[in-house]
């Protein structure tokens, strides 16, 4: 994926200020699954003039804090993972990679999750299931957009090939739910 970011010269002009690929994040933990950092801040948003991307050490944003991704939802039947599979290596790449994401995770229902975000999630390619609730499922199509406001949400793939979304995290204050670098609201 291409990153082309603007910025503005030391006289005030509109430059590219750089233009990049954004590798895709992979884990032995989601087989078939990609996920790419696009950008993000834990701040209010600014300018950096020279295109450089804020700090953003954890996947989900602290409350004021945002997040610019795309995600893939690999097929069911291409999301089984490896029977030989060194589970603990497994995890430990995941958190180094995507940290954070898996302490949002329910062990007990696997994909389930809740986060302390409103998130805005448009499919780009592909279609995409998402799970809510008592095992209600939303069907969604190329071009469709999902408003998720804090909710308990899985994606499911019962398709044959990849769906990719992009996706916007903002964090926001959430009962219950630990926010990315504090404690739950109460």
């Amino acid at each position: 994926m291409r990153r082309v970011v603007t910025g503005h010269s030391p006289d005030g002009k509109a430059i590219v200020a750089s233009d990049t690929e954004v590798a895709a994040i992979t884990t032995p933990l989601t087989p078939g699954a990609e996920f790419h950092r696009v950008w993000g801040a834990d701040e209010p948003p600014s300018f950096p003039d020279d295109g450089s991307m804020p700090a953003m050490p954890m996947y989900f944003p602290p409350v004021g804090g945002y997040r610019v991704g795309f995600f893939s939802v690999p097929p069911a039947s291409d999301a089984a993972l490896s029977p030989d599979l060194d589970v603990a290596a497994a995890f430990a790449d995941f958190e180094a990679k995507l940290p954070g994401l898996a302490g949002h995770m329910e062990p007990g229902a696997p994909g389930m999750h809740t986060t302390a975000t409103v998130d805005f999630e448009v499919v780009v390619e592909g279609e995409v299931w998402l799970e809510l609730d008592d095992g209600v499922e939303v069907h969604l199509r190329t071009g469709d957009c999902v408003v998720q406001n804090g909710t308990r949400h899985a994606w499911r793939n019962h398709g044959d090939v990849p769906a990719r979304l992009v996706v916007v995290l903002v964090g926001a204050h959430h009962a219950g739910v630990k926010p990315a670098g504090g404690s739950a609201d109460t």
